[in-house]
């Protein structure tokens, strides 16, 4: 997930954007700006992956992912959500089969609009260095200098997590990187 908008581009909420333009980039594929978003297909050890990334806000990311299962056939179970979490340290990343939205408009919306909230995602740890009030201000504000040295590593093993979801299944994904 992520918000479109140059304004937007390095900011914590934008870590699922940073996740697949880092897959996409090592892939060496692009990124076409089509309806409700942009998507590239990655084709991986036989598996064909669609990248999404929504170009209805966060807080609307569900009529993009419902357009986008349903064009490309995908069922619930094969959707992988990248999201950004303040409850994780930064870089930690837990894969999870379903789960609340976690207080995440975005994933809040994804549920309403799919009727479910049976569907994984992987949750990016961005930290939560914020004063009482201040949270919208810190997911929406720029990575620290401090931040960008960790997030090369953090961001490349987020992708290889994707890639193992998809190949390996989300169990065997969840053992090989969740405590990493």
């Amino acid at each position: 997930m992520g918000n479109i908008g140059s304004e937007y581009s390095n900011t914590r909420h934008n870590v699922g954007y940073l996740v697949l333009d880092a897959l996409a980039k090592a892939s060496n594929i692009a990124f076409v700006d089509t309806r409700y978003g942009f998507v590239a297909q990655l084709k991986h050890k036989g598996r064909t992956f669609v990248l999404l990334k929504p170009s209805t806000y966060v807080n609307l990311s569900g009529k993009a992912v419902n357009y986008w299962l349903q064009k490309e056939n995908i069922p619930v179970e094969n959707l992988l959500v990248v999201v950004d979490d303040i409850a994780l340290p930064l870089g930690a990343i837990r894969l999870r089969p379903r789960g609340s939205d976690g207080g995440h408009n975005g994933l809040k919306n994804i549920n309403e609009v799919l009727g479910t909230q049976d569907y994984a995602r992987l949750r990016f740890g961005i930290g939560n260095d914020f004063s009482r009030g201040r949270q919208v201000d810190y997911v929406l504000g720029e990575w620290t200098d401090e931040e960008l040295k960790v997030l090369p590593e953090r961001v490349a093993l987020a992708g290889e997590a994707v890639l193992a979801f998809g190949t390996v299944g989300l169990d065997r994904a969840m053992n090989l990187f969740n405590n990493r």
